[in-house]
């Protein structure tokens, strides 16, 4: 009969590997909408840009990521 081997154990620093990713997977899932809500907030309610602009503004921090955070820096944005 052929001999089977053993799968090889994981190391360490391949499961830190894993469970880092899964946890910045679960943060990015579920602080991304909080983002996006604040942002919407923050620009519905700001009196010195236009409804166009405003619009502009919550299309752009829709994007998954980067959108709150183009907002912050270059749309003059805050979060509180």
């Amino acid at each position: 009969m052929a001999k089977h081997r053993k799968p090889a154990p994981r190391s360490r620093e391949t499961l830190s590997a894993v469970i880092k990713f899964i946890v910045e997977v679960l943060l990015a899932i579920f602080l991304h909408p909080v983002a996006f809500v604040l942002c919407v907030i923050d620009i519905v309610n700001r009196a010195d840009i236009s409804g166009l602009w405003k619009v502009l503004w919550i299309i752009v921090s829709f994007f998954w990521g980067i959108g709150p955070i183009l907002y912050i820096l270059l749309g003059r944005g805050k979060f509180w």
